[in-house]
Formats: structure tokens, C-alpha cells, sequence
């Protein structure tokens, strides 16, 4: 079989490349060893925003009489919501095979190996191996849940988010280890569904990457609903041998602690899946496991290319989905503009959600910038208060010599909805007084973030 294009894995980078590729003209395959759609379909994004969801409709359920609203008797049904997850999912991987099919590309099924510069092997699970050729290759194989020494999953008691999306009953407790995007959603969820829930993190403040105004926000809100919260803290040790496990815990003070859980979640990070897949056969240069390409993500291999999880670039969908796009558009001869890495939105599903773009404002200082901040609580929005929901703000940070939107933090409701206002503010180089004079429709949560322009510059009207 030859091809234009042959893309190993069909996550959120594979897929996207391989149907950009058809729309330009490409002869196309994809070669995958499990379900279309990578993790993030299958095991990660999408199934976890489902059981975001049904957490979220339980807490309603839980508070319906501060709505006027009286309602009885409901209960979580942890069985049926991991099944809607999964059937959410499924629904998505079938998605992508349609889309497959419309655009004509083909799905060869099995393990991926690079054998030369032009020819992939492909091992199915009957051990039965064939040749793909192609005149141009796309490694897209993504990332795994990374394992430390001290914290060996067993897929039973010690866990990585995929089994953490389909347990068979809803544990009574759980220590979860590390509180990234991943770490977090979890313990929000788990939480929610009245499981004792401890979170673990090794740097000062939880979701460590975001500006530390929302770390601490959230590490309230988390408290407020019963999890406690472990910064400058680690886990040195783990014994699983009796039925809860015991987790040697060293706080923020450096003295041992032991706590106990029925499951302990490991949310440490993720490996990318570079390994036996031909890469050093090949000579293609690797850096800490991550696959060395350039600005069009090209290796040092003429005709394979590297995308996604398996580069060094931020493990985001959205940002997958892009490198792909851009990669086939320069295999085709267009000339598509390069990423800007500083523009990459960010997005944490817990609830309240946190979203955010740029620099933090301690960032912005160090880079020496002179800067405004402006802030607005979603205390003061009229449509928070009347949704029930006025938990956090949103913060914009900007250049004070010429308004340029340096950076934007938010933390409330529906905010990983709000944030692509301030991408595409920051892409079109607008300025504080800009989005300031951007009439924003009332009563609106977005109308907060005309609010906190406004008060960087001192104009600001309903605080």
C-alpha cells in the first residue's frame, strides 16, 4: 500500500492532520492500535468533561432550594454515571470513523513502527505484520500516565487516570497525588460524589502553572467542599498490602504523615509514547524522550514529522490539533503562519473552572514589564449572582507603556468559555482601552471581562 501521508496515532493531532491532509489533495491512512479518536477521546478530554457534567448536575440537585425549587430523595448513581462517560466517548470514536470515511482515508489497524524513511510496519494483534509506504510519515502517538518509582500503578489500588474513568464501584476514599488539570478534575469529581478526598502537591500551590491569585482561589473553593489540600508536600512512600493503602506523607513543614485511602490516584504528569517505535533504528534525535523537530515539525529525518504529546511542545489537544494542521499544510507547499506558543489557552474543568492565556502576573514581572492589572469578582456580575454562581474572577494583566494584553486568569463558571475572547484578543494585538469600548451584552458573565479592563485603567463601575 502506498500513500502520500501515513499518520501513526489518531488522537486530536493524528486525526485532525489526516483529514486536513485529505481535504488537500493527499492520499491518506492512519494507523492506530486501539480506539480512533486517541486518549482524549477515548480516555481523557471527552470522558472527563462527562463526569464534570454529572458532578456538576448533582450539585444542582443538591442546592435546588436555594433556586426556589424543591426536589427529594436523589442519589448518585456512580454506575450509570460512568457508563453515560463511556458512552459519551464511544459516541466521539464513532465520530471520528465517520469523518474517516467521508474524506476517504483509510484506518489500518495495529502497532506502528518506523522501518525506513518511507515504509511503517504494522503489527495487528494477531502478531500478522505488513509495509505501508509513504512519501511522508507523521509520528502523533501521544502520551501515557507517567509512573514515579515511589508510586508503582497496579491498575487496582494505585491508579493513572484511565482506570480512574472506569471503577466499578465509588471508593469511600482517595489520595490523589499531584494536582495538575488532570489531578484536580479528579478530585473535584470524586469529591462530589462524597468520597474523602486528600490532594497532594510537591510545589507551593495547586494547579502550579496558573497565576497564583486562581491557585489559591481554587485551593478555597476545594477546601470549602471537604478535600483537603496538601502544598510543599510529597508522597515518599505507599503500602498497599492491607486493604486500605498507606501513604507516607511528608507535609509542608518536612515531618511524615500517614494517611490512608482506598485508592490512591497517581496525576504526576505524562510519558510520551516514543519508545520502540523505530526511532533510533532511524537516528531520528530524541531530547528526554521527546521527539527534536523543527518550526514545521519536521525531525531530522527528511519526510517524518512529529506532533502532539511526543514533542516538547504543551500536551493540549487543542495545541495537537494545530501543530497537525500546520505540519500537512507545509507538506502541501503552503506556507501557514508558525504557532505562537505564548497564545495557547489554558483550560481546568473543575468547578469552578479555570481558564487562562499568557503570562501570569508574576511572570509579566520578571520579564520587566510595567504592568496594570485589573480585576473583577464574579461577586459583583449580576448574571453570577442570579445563576447561583459567584465564585471567582477574572484578572487581566497589561503592558502599562502600550495596553497590550500580556495575560488573562479566570476562575468561575463557564470561564473555558469565556477564555477564547482573550486569545483572540492577544492575536489581533488589542488593546486595555479596546476590549474596554467593546460593548459587552448584559447581564452577561462575559461582561466581566470589559469590567476588569476597565479596572486596570481606574474606569471600572460596579466595584
Amino acid at each position: 500500500m502506498k500513500y502520500d501521508l501515513v499518520v501513526v496515532g489518531s488522537g486530536p493531532g493524528g486525526y485532525v492532520a489526516a483529514i486536513r491532509a485529505s481535504q488537500l489533495g493527499m492520499k491518506t491512512a492512519v494507523i492506530e492500535r486501539a480506539e480512533l479518536g486517541g486518549i482524549c477521546l477515548n480516555w481523557g478530554c471527552i470522558p472527563t468533561k462527562s463526569l464534570m457534567k454529572s458532578a456538576q448536575v448533582l450539585d444542582y440537585v443538591k442546592h435546588t432550594e436555594e433556586y426556589g425549587v424543591k426536589v427529594e430523595g436523589a442519589t448518585a448513581d456512580f454506575e450509570g454515571i460512568v457508563k453515560r462517560s463511556r458512552g459519551v466517548a464511544d459516541k466521539m470514536s464513532g465520530g471520528i470513523q465517520y469523518l474517516f470515511k467521508k474524506n476517504k482515508i483509510d484506518v489500518i489497524n495495529g502497532f506502528g513502527k518506523l522501518k525506513s524513511k518511507g515504509v511503517v510496519t504494522v503489527t495487528n494483534d494477531k502478531d500478522e505484520t505488513q509495509d505501508v509506504e509513504a512519501k511522508h510519515i507523521i509520528i502523533a502517538t501521544g502520551a501515557r500516565s507517567r509512573e514515579l518509582p515511589n508510586l508503582p500503578q497496579d491498575g487496582e489500588k494505585v491508579i493513572g487516570y484511565r482506570q480512574a474513568l472506569t471503577l466499578k464501584k465509588m471508593p469511600k476514599s482517595m489520595l490523589v497525588v499531584g494536582s495538575g488539570a488532570i489531578g484536580s478534575e479528579f478530585a473535584y469529581f470524586y469529591a462530589s460524589m462524597g468520597a474523602k478526598v486528600t490532594l497532594v502537591e510537591y510545589l507551593p500551590n495547586i494547579v502550579p502553572l496558573e497565576d497564583e491569585e486562581v491557585s489559591k482561589q481554587l485551593g478555597r473553593s476545594f477546601k470549602k467542599m471537604g478535600i483537603k489540600v496538601m502544598t510543599n508536600s510529597s508522597v515518599e512512600s505507599l503500602d498497599t498490602s492491607g486493604d486500605l493503602v498507606k501513604a507516607q506523607v511528608k507535609n509542608k513543614k518536612g515531618e511524615m504523615e500517614e494517611h490512608e485511602a482506598e485508592i490512591v490516584l497517581s496525576a504526576v504528569g505524562i510519558a510520551p509514547n516514543t519508545e520502540n517505535i523505530g526511532l533510533d533504528e532511524l537516528g531520528i534525535e530524541t531530547e528526554r524522550g521527546r521527539i527534536k523537530v523543527n518550526d514545521h515539525y519536521e525531525t531530522n529525518v527528511e519526510g517524518i514529522y512529529a506532533i502532539g504529546d511526543v514533542i516538547e511542545t504543551a500536551a493540549l489537544a487543542h495545541v495537537a490539533s494545530a501543530e497537525g494542521i500546520h505540519c500537512v499544510e507545509t507538506i502541501a507547499g503552503e506556507k501557514p503562519e508558525k504557532i505562537d506558543y505564548t497564545n495557547i489557552p489554558g483550560c481546568i474543568y473543575t468547578s469552578p473552572e479555570v481558564a487562562s492565556v499568557g503570562m501570569t502576573e508574576k511572570k509579566a514581572k520578571e520579564e520587566g514589564y510595567e504592568i496594570k492589572v485589573g480585576k473583577f469578582p464574579f461577586s459583583a456580575s449580576g448574571k453570577a449572582s442570579a445563576a447561583g454562581a459567584n465564585e471567582g474572577f477574572v484578572k487581566l494583566i497589561f503592558d502599562a507603556k502600550y495596553g497590550e494584553l500580556l495575560g488573562a486568569h479566570m476562575i468561575g463558571a463557564n470561564v473555558t468559555e469565556m477564555i477564547a475572547e482573550l486569545v483572540l484578543a492577544r492575536k489581533l494585538e488589542t488593546t486595555g482601552h479596546e476590549i474596554i469600548k467593546a460593548i459587552h451584552p448584559h447581564p452577561t458573565m462575559s461582561e466581566a471581562v470589559m469590567e476588569a479592563a476597565a479596572a486596570a485603567y481606574d474606569e471600572v463601575i460596579h466595584i
